[in-house]
């Protein structure tokens, strides 16, 4: 894995975002004009209620889907001038995932599981197999490498769900309701974890999330509702509620 490196750029920014969807004859403003920025190195959170628009600012920046006005920046590159090959190409380079139902295939060991987004690298299968190893140890997994899916806890399954997220040393990390399926203790440790990778290797890392306990582990919050990012009195007021439902004062974030 690469070496922290923290700057001031950011590795993220969206300019007017809106994203658009025709349904029939209805058309759904999932996003509505949302400009925000966010630094390498930092861990960010899309949260707000369902429908909110947090999904599909996370494919957006994650390349997954593109915008219907504005641009999209994310490590320097403006993803709306990619065609779709270029984009696969790109994301695959630049962006680890993460699913909230872990997306492991059942027959294959740890290992396998977290060296497939390399398959489609040119390194050899040892290269493969020693990154695969590195990324387990990253997570506290060197010990269940050859363990299948469901001889592993869900705490162990969304780990190596990280680990595989890791392996091709993404400049950036996106998560989708990562503690979404799991109890309180392997949800705390998921957000730990996750909050490790930006501190010991500099990674960023956004994620959606409904789960208040998010806001004692990252740096800033965006809070959206009906397709638009909260500002001032409105992202404050968000802010003090999830905060309430998180048990009480947390530590000043940016929102």
């Amino acid at each position: 894995m690469s070496e922290p490196s923290v700057g001031r750029e950011p590795l993220i920014r969206l300019e007017h975002v809106s994203r658009r969807y025709v349904r029939g004859v209805d058309e759904v403003h999932a996003l509505e004009d949302c400009s925000l920025e966010v630094s390498q190195g930092r861990f960010a959170a899309f949260m707000g209620p369902s429908g909110s628009g947090k999904s599909t600012l996370l494919n957006l920046v994650s390349g997954i889907d593109r915008p219907s006005d504005g641009r999209v920046f994310v490590s320097g590159q403006l993803l709306n001038e990619l065609d779709e090959d270029e984009l696969a190409a790109w994301r695959a380079r630049h962006v680890g995932l993460i699913f909230q139902f872990f997306n492991l295939i059942p027959v294959l060991s740890a290992r396998d599981n977290v060296a497939l987004p390399l398959l489609l690298s040119d390194l050899s299968r040892a290269e493969r197999t020693r990154r695969a190893e590195i990324a387990l140890r990253v997570v506290g997994l060197e010990h269940r490498v050859d363990h299948s899916p469901r001889t592993l806890s869900g705490g162990e399954q969304q780990r190596v769900a990280i680990a595989r997220a890791l392996v091709s040393d993404p400049d950036l990390i996106v998560a989708d309701e990562p503690t979404g399926d799991l109890d309180a203790k392997n949800a705390e440790a998921t957000l730990d974890l996750l909050r490790q990778l930006k501190e010991e290797f500099g990674k960023t890392v956004v994620m959606v999330t409904h789960d208040p306990r998010a806001l004692r582990f990252v740096d800033q919050v965006f809070h959206l509702d009906k397709g638009l990012l909260l500002e001032g009195e409105e992202a404050r007021r968000a802010h003090d509620a999830l905060a309430l439902a998180a048990g009480g004062p947390v530590r000043a974030r940016e929102v």
